[in-house]
This record gives C-alpha cells, structure tokens and sequence, in this order.
C-alpha cells in the first residue's frame, strides 16, 4: 500500500469496508476414543471444538493415511468427509508407516499450522465384487441345504411308508395264516383241553410235584450244583464236639452280623479288577444262606446296597440299565431275596399257572414228532427246534401191563418214535404227576413187546436189527419192530447191564408193584432205582452213543457230514433267515393251540392280589421313592427298573426253568418252546415297541398281536402295586421274622461262612485298608476282631 495516501484513513474513503480484527481461538480436533475407530460405510465424522469459527471447508484438510478424506460438512463441533472407497496404506499423510499399527492414520490439517492425529482407521466394509461373491456363496449353498433336506425327507418319507406298508403286509399276513389255522387250532386245543381237564383231576388228588425249599434254593442259588458244602446236615454239626475252626466261623459270622463290616465287605470286594462276575454270584448267594435266619437284618443290608446301586446309576448315560444284568453282588442278592421271599407264592398260589403250560407244551410237542438226536419237533413255538421234514407217520395205542396192575393202562405213542422215547411216554402214563426225581429211569428199564403165546421180544434203540448205511445208524423205532395199534407192552428191569452202568439194581423175593409215591418200581422181584439227581438227557446219551459206535440219527439223515461238530453252528444260521409261510403256520398252529395257557399264566402272575408278597410292595416303593429323590421324571426308566427287578430277574427265570420249582424233566423241545414265551414276556416288559418286518424273528411274529395286551397288562401291574397301602416297617419286620422261622436250620451255616472266608483270606490287606478308613468300624474295633480269627485259623 505505498504512496496509496487513501488507506491512511479507511472510515473515510472505505466506510463498508469491515475494518475491526477479531481473535478467536483454534479450533480443535478430538482424537477417536482409544485412538481407534471401525470404519463401517458412508462417511466419517470427526468431534472437535470452534471449527468453523475461523475456518470453511476449504481450509480444512482430512487425510487417510496418505489419501484425502473429502470434506462435506463442517459444523461448530463436527466434521463429516467421505472416506476412500478402499482401506488406504498404513502410514500418516507423508506416507511414513508406525511399527504399532498396520493401519491408516487419520490427521487434519487446518491451513498450514495445525494438525491433529485423530487416530487410526480400520476399514470393516465388504467390497461390493467380493460381497456379492459372498452373497452367491450363501444362497447357493443355502440352496443345496434345502434341496439335500428335501431329498432326505422324500427318501425317509418313501423308506417310512415302505415299511408301514411293509408292516401292514405283515400283518394282513400273519393274520391271514392265523385264520388259515384256526380250525387246526381249535380242534388240537379241545384235544389239548380234554387231557388237561384230566390232568388238572389227577393234580387234585396227587398235588402238583414242587420240589422242597432247600432244593429249591439250590436250583436259583447255586444252579447246575448238586453236592455242595452247604448241604450238610446242620444238626449232625450240633451233635459235633465244638472245635476252635467253627469257633472262628462263630466269630466270622458275628463280624457279617455287624452292617458296618459286611457293606464295606461287600464294597471292597467289588472294587476289586481280579473279583469276577461268578465270584460275585457266589458271594451274593453264600451271604443269603448266611442271612435266611436273619431275614430282617438282611432286608436292611438289601435296601442300603440297593440305593447305594441306584446312586451309582443315575448318573450314568443309561440308568434303565439298572438290575439287567447281575453285574454286583447286590443285583444277585436281589434275585436270591426275591426268590426266597415268592417261594410261598409260587407253591400256593402261581405255580399252577405254571405247571400247567408246562404240561400243556409238553404234551402238545410229544402228540407229534420229536428228533431223538436233534431235538426238533414237528409241533414247536421255536424255529431253531422245529422239524421241517415231512415224514409219514401214524399214531400207535399201546396197551401197557404189568403184574401188579389189574387193568391195562392205554399210552398213544407214534410208530416213529425210538424205543426210548416210548418208555419215556409209557412212564408218564404209569406215573403220571409223580415227582421225576421219584421215578424210575429209562435207562434203567426196558420195553418188552409181548405178542402171540408167550412171545417175548425186548425192544431196544440199538440192536443186532439196527440200520446202517454209509457209516450212520437209524435208530430203531416202533415201525422197525413192525408194532401195530394195539400192541401188548410191559417194563422189565434192564437186562444188559454192561448198556448202561447207572442203573442199580437190588433183588427182592417176589416183590410185584409200582408205587407212585417211591422212587423205584419193581418187576419180576428187581427194584430199579432212579436216583434223585438222575436226569439225563437224550441229547447226551445219544452224542455219547454216537462217539462210541459212529454217527447215529432218528428222523432225519443229516446231508452234511460234519454234522455232529457243527450242529449248533447251523442252528444258529437257521435262525437267521426268513423262515418260509408254511414253517411259519407250522409254529402258529402251536402257538394256537397253547394260547389259553400262555394267557391264563401272564393273567395269573400280573394280577395283584392279597397273596403277593411285601417285599414287591417295598422293593418296588424303594425304587419309586428313588426316582423322586433323584428328579427322575422319565416313567421308562423306573418302569425298566422294576421289570428288571420282579419281571425279568425272576419270572422270566421261572418260565424258561420250571424245573427250578418242579421236579419235572425239561427236554430240550420244550426248554426251547419255553425260551421263546419267556422272550415274549421280556417284550410285554418293555416300553419300547418293536415294529415288524420282514427279517423279523419268527418269535416276534407269533406273539406281535397280543404284545399290546401283554404291555396293558404289565403296566396296569405295576400301577396297582403303586396304589397300594405303603408296607409298614412292623409289617415287613413280621412278615421277615416267619420267614426266618420257616427256613431255621435248612443249610450248613458254617460251610457257607466256610466258603466266604475265602474271600476274606484272598483279599485281607485291601479289607483291612478299608476299615482302616472308615470311622464307625474303628470305633467298633473290626479290624482287631477281624485279626483275631485270622489268628486263631492260623494256630490250626
């Protein structure tokens, strides 16, 4: 403005002119919180303070690392730019890179003095190509989600109503083929009735043969065991000089007395890897023999080891599990308790039920063929034992005498049966319900064919006349003596007695009976006895026949000639393929004609009544109290707790092995008839239904239409049980104490307490290590009580 004479007074010459300087602060530019910030899209703001006091848009510079952020609005307290569309280099506006962050720095520049570091930027956008690719991605496999999702559903649709219709195939089947044989059914089951309608007389007069409660308690305690140490007579003991061994026993059965002792006892034994499954066993069932006297003090041990068993199962995946299988010793204990305290029940009440489908298996499978050497009958509920061959046949009436008969007793026999299988049949006719163990064997007579005058001919299963072809022997039936209806025959004492050298013989003086209620029969002055224990079967009389004169067979040649090795093999491959319609109407024509006695035994044993015991009411009170405490609220669980308690740890024992409580003879056709009932009984006890097919077992087949009765029936047991008054403590004390009355003095105690010991020797140190950790047994010294015996069995 030199020599410009007119700015020397700016009033005058430029009076719009705003002449006056203000001074405002800076402005000021916040940093990002943390010194960072996510950049999601559209534009960026920036706090400050006074930014547009002394500045616009155009003195304002935003930069992104080293590119500009373009500036579109700039307020008092806010600048608002548009960042690039891509995360710039990670550096400041001169491009120099920070070693802490790998990320742009945002700085403003506000002309050509101040600067401000806003902080830096972190780009979370998805690039419009690379979004799209990612959305292409997610519909397309979305896509294939759903078209996947739909196959699946359209496959298990088409594999559902597949086997619904396959289902109902079966069904239509089945029921066509009942139809087919219910005329077949009706006329066997009024022939089946009538004999036992008489039957049924004859058990009113004779009783039916149950075996005694110390023969009993051998057959569930210690199945398959005829000689054991338990029992010896117990009074022969007392009559005995005291010695220092049965002093220690007394002491020994004084620590078992002690509940402290006898559940750590227990406890310790199971924690052992070396204690197995049948050590187990034998243990539950000697600690029973030990308690029977003490049924009340066993009843507590019982209810401990049982919530302590529950505890454990709880909290595993399956607790349904639970009393399945006899994995500890309490699950046996149960079974041993249960069986002592149903003993009673079955003689009294059910065990009719019982003996008459026995008899009526029986009799229905011996109407028709029986394989002597395979077992397998024409008339079956098992397709493993069923005889598939058609062979001609006719029914023989044979007319038995003997001396001290008046009359002629009448025996229907077919004429393919073997000579065995008739005295089997000619006995049952002579002795009727008499015990088995009270009758001669067969082993021990012969069958004598007595024709024309005076003519004698004894028949036997191997003779001089015996068939051979190719290294096999037939055995010899009715049709190879060429027997015809009305043939004359009597039992005579054996005569060879090199055949079989169990039978004993002993000579009387013109002694001519038959007694129904002793264990021998005398003919022609020699007594045969049948010892109480003999009850050998076919099956192991022939295999051993056969080994020592070659292969032997009855009805059936077999093709294969490894046979006798692989019989059970091929059984087992039988039983695995679909079984043809007319085999099937074959084992529903039996099926049939048994199917009142299967109902009437079901009706019998699921029908609570005054005589059931309490201890069902407190065993299964026990378990309902359980599922409560524990928040159980799925039902299944504890009704399979108490179907593997009553149900299947006891009944389902019973049905396949009668002979546990009857003193009966079990051939291997009915124990396998018997199996598959007792299967059939397992299915009604549980919840889960099964859904037939068409490789589904013959058994689920038979009994398919009246499972769901059977399932009503077990449930509405079980519900009635519930509702029941709650045992009392007095109750169930009383009804202990008659038991323990009732079953003094039966066993050997200190045998039993003999064989415990054993244990006790064998794993001493971890028994004492766990008094040793328990307060109450110090406190009760067990362990110095346990020592002293040890010592006093060590001065012997």
């Amino acid at each position: 403005m030199d020599s410009v004479s007119s700015v020397n007074n700016l009033n005058k010459h430029f009076q719009t002119l705003r002449s006056t300087i203000m001074y405002v602060e800076d402005p000021v530019y916040f940093p990002f919180p943390k010194f960072k910030k996510l950049y999601k899209g559209d534009t960026l703001v920036i706090e400050g303070d006074n930014l547009n006091i002394a500045s616009d848009e155009t003195d304002v510079n935003v930069t992104i690392g080293t590119m500009l952020c373009n500036v579109t609005s700039l307020a008092l307290t806010q600048l608002v730019c548009t960042p690039p569309d891509q995360q710039p280099a990670p550096t400041d506006e001169n491009g120099i890179k920070h070693i802490s962050q790998d990320l742009p720095m945002v700085v403003v520049r506000v002309g050509q003095n101040l600067r401000f570091q806003i902080g830096y930027l972190k780009y979370d956008l998805i690039k419009p190509y690379t979004f799209s690719h990612f959305l292409f991605g997610i519909v397309i496999g979305t896509l294939l989600i759903v078209v996947s999702l739909v196959v699946v559903l359209i496959i298990y649709r088409r594999k559902s109503t597949q086997a619904e219709r396959e289902y109902k195939r079966i069904q239509i089947q089945m029921d066509t083929l009942e139809s087919n044989v219910r005329l077949e059914c009706k006329q066997a089951f009024a022939e089946l009735q009538t004999d036992m309608t008489d039957l049924t007389a004859d058990l009113e007069n004779s009783g039916i043969p149950t075996l005694d409660h110390v023969n009993y308690i051998m057959k569930v305690f210690f199945p398959g065991v005829n000689d054991h140490p338990i029992l010896n007579s117990s009074k022969f003991r007392l009559n005995m000089m005291r010695t220092s061994y049965d002093q220690a026993m007394l002491q020994f059965e004084q620590l078992i007395n002690n509940k402290v002792f006898l559940l750590i006892f227990i406890e310790t034994l199971e924690a052992q890897k070396s204690f197995s499954i049948r050590d187990k066993v034998n243990v539950a069932s000697l600690l029973m023999i030990v308690l029977m006297n003490k049924m009340e003090y066993a009843t507590g041990i019982l209810k401990c080891l049982l919530l302590r068993l529950i505890d454990k199962s709880v909290i595993t995946k399956h607790p349904q599990l639970m009393l399945r299988r006899t994995e500890s010793v309490v699950e046996k204990m149960i079974t041993n308790y249960i069986a002592i305290c149903m003993y009673d029940y079955l003689k009294e009440y059910s065990g009719n039920s019982l003996f008459l489908l026995y008899k009526a298996i029986k009799h229905q499978i011996e109407k028709g063929l029986v394989d002597a050497v395979t077992h397998d009958a024409r008339y079956s509920l098992s397709e493993e034992r069923l005889l598939r061959e058609q062979i001609e046949h006719s029914v023989v009436t044979l007319h038995i005498i003997q001396d001290d008969l008046d009359e002629k007793i009448q025996c229907k026999v077919l004429d393919c049966d073997t000579i065995t299988q008739v005295k089997s049949k000619v006995l049952d006719a002579l002795f009727k319900n008499t015990p088995f163990s009270m009758r001669p064997s067969v082993h021990d007579l012969d069958l004598e064919w007595r024709h024309g005058r005076g003519g004698h001919l004894t028949l036997q299963d191997e003779d001089l006349t015996t068939k051979t072809s190719d290294g096999w022997k037939r055995i010899n039936t009715l049709a190879h003596y060429g027997i015809k209806e009305s043939a004359i025959m009597a039992l005579i004492a054996r005569q060879n007695d090199n055949y079989n050298n169990l039978n004993r013989k002993q000579s009387y003086p013109k002694s001519y009976y038959i007694n129904n209620s002793s264990s021998h029969i005398s003919i022609n002055g020699t007594i045969v006895y049948h010892p109480p224990n003999f009850q050998q079967s076919l099956q192991n009389n022939f295999h051993q026949h056969s080994q020592q004169h070659g292969c032997v067979y009855h009805l059936v040649r077999p093709i294969d000639e490894k046979y006798l090795i692989g019989q059970q093999q091929s059984l087992h491959e039988r039983s695995h393929k679909a079984i043809p319609e007319i085999f099937l109407t074959r084992l529903l024509a039996t099926k049939g004609t048994i199917q009142k006695f299967v109902d009437d035994f079901f009706a019998t044993i699921l029908t609570v009544n005054n005589a059931l015991p309490p201890a069902v009411k407190w065993i299964f009170d026990i378990l309902d109290e359980a599922a409560i405490r524990h928040g159980i609220h799925d039902q299944d669980i504890v009704h399979a707790w108490k179907s593997n308690s009553l149900p299947l740890r006891f009944w389902v024992n019973f049905i396949k092995n009668p002979d546990f409580i009857f003193d009966i003879n079990k051939s291997p056709s009915v124990d396998a008839c018997l199996s598959v009932i007792a299967q059939t009984f397992m299915d009604a006890c549980s919840t889960n239904e099964y859904r037939l097919g068409k490789d589904s077992p013959s058994n689920k087949l038979l009994f398919a239409k009246d499972l769901p009765l059977y399932r009503e029936m077990v449930t509405n047991f079980y519900a009635e049980i519930a509702r029941m008054p709650q045992i009392s403590d007095q109750d169930m004390c009383t009804a202990m104490q008659q038991l323990s009355i009732q079953q003094q003095d039966e066993f050997d105690v200190t045998a039993a307490l003999k064989e415990l010991y054993i244990y006790v020797t064998k794993y001493r140190d971890q028994i004492i290590d766990s008094l040793d950790m328990d307060i109450h047994a110090k406190k009760s010294h067990l362990i110095h009580k346990l020592e002293n015996i040890a010592s006093t069995l060590e001065g012997l």
